[in-house]
């Protein structure tokens, strides 16, 4: 694929550069002054370029490469073929982030939807009230709404709705179609396209005549350099707040319920749903399409595999997988035995598996 024109490729940096702002080893220093000026999957890598491997699984695609140079670590250095410089480090994959990040900045976030001849669009309304610092943008048709205070340096993308009393600070990135109500949100959040942040959370009592709406009061609160992804919701506490801590990376299509705590550098995969005053560690991994049970806590450090159902707590360190989810050791066990019943009983029967 050649460049696209939604993110072009960077004026240009030498490779020296870029190793040293990575903290890299460039392999042969004669190639110094290549300049690079995008990334690629090893495979296709031209000439300004670069690419890495993390396995052997990459040998057959280096064949084809033609990168400025390939990012790896020590051990796969020989699989570089002799014309291509390495990039070594212990943490190939953090590295290869971090020039990606350097060579596609407009990338990071979402981007302005229109280049606007004012940081404010006419077309934008904006409550009286409202207190905005130097250097906000604000897109055509967003709403910001009585009270607000936004931070310098922050974007409201077109058609976003901030809340009444909303603070959001320095240098966020709120994008297009998503709305903030009853929240309060740090420095460097990003929140994409349609998320919903702080509408009322799911609570209904019996009555005699069918479900009583129970009252959503508490606030959501999002910490530094959280990033949220499209579509997903985040609901405002009962009576308690709903609280995202600072690094935690939140994908696409994710339910958070009310008074859910998630702490400090989590990630979440898409289509996780979160039920309500769960209590969830710093440095908790939780894959994709997982079911979360409310009022339980899930400890420090723990990983969850894909499509778990967890009904009870997890400790701290732990890995779990499976429904109900339980240590992913016996898990895979169980799978296992599970498995060789079912082929010994085909051989009894003589099926086949098709």
């Amino acid at each position: 694929m050649d460049y696209n024109a939604f993110f072009p490729p960077h004026a240009g940096m030498r490779l020296k550069d870029i190793a040293d702002r990575l903290g890299a080893e460039l392999s042969d220093e004669t190639a110094s002054d290549r300049v690079v000026r995008s990334i690629a999957p090893v495979y296709r890598a031209k000439s300004d370029q670069l690419c890495y491997i993390l396995s052997r699984k990459n040998r057959d695609e280096l064949l084809t490469c033609e990168a400025a140079a390939v990012i790896c670590d020590e051990a796969l250095r020989s699989l570089v073929p002799a014309h291509i410089p390495a990039l070594i480090s212990k943490n190939p994959h953090t590295v290869f982030a971090q020039a990606g990040a350097l060579l596609h900045d407009s990338a990071m976030r979402p981007s302005a939807i229109l280049d606007q001849t004012s940081d404010i669009s006419p077309a934008a309304h904006i409550h009286p009230s409202a207190k905005l610092e130097a250097g906000v943008l604000v897109e055509p048709l967003a709403v910001i709404g009585a009270n607000v205070h936004i931070g310098s340096g922050t974007r409201i993308g077109p058609g976003a709705i901030i809340g009444a009393d909303v603070q959001i600070g320095r240098d966020c990135t709120i994008a297009g179609g998503a709305s903030i109500l009853a929240a309060l949100l740090g420095n460097g959040v990003i929140i994409h396209n349609g998320a919903r942040i702080g509408q009322d959370g799911f609570g209904y009592a019996p009555g005699p005549r069918g479900m009583i709406k129970i009252v959503q009061i508490g606030r959501v609160i999002i910490q530094d350099n959280v990033e949220i992804g499209a579509n997903t919701t985040v609901d405002r506490g009962t009576m308690d707040d709903t609280v995202i801590g600072e690094g935690t990376k939140i994908d696409n299509q994710v339910q958070i319920g009310h008074n859910v705590r998630i702490g400090r550098h989590c990630g979440i995969v898409s289509k996780v749903g979160i039920a309500g005053s769960t209590r969830i560690g710093d440095g908790v991994m939780i894959g994709g399409a997982c079911g979360i049970n409310g009022h339980i806590t899930i400890g420090d450090g723990a990983q969850i595999a894909a499509m778990s159902g967890v009904v009870a707590d997890v400790p701290a360190g732990a890995k779990y997988g499976g429904v109900p989810a339980r240590p992913l050791k016996h898990f895979l066990r169980d799978m296992a035995e599970l498995l060789a019943r079912a082929e010994e009983r085909d051989k009894k029967t003589g099926e086949k598996n098709v």
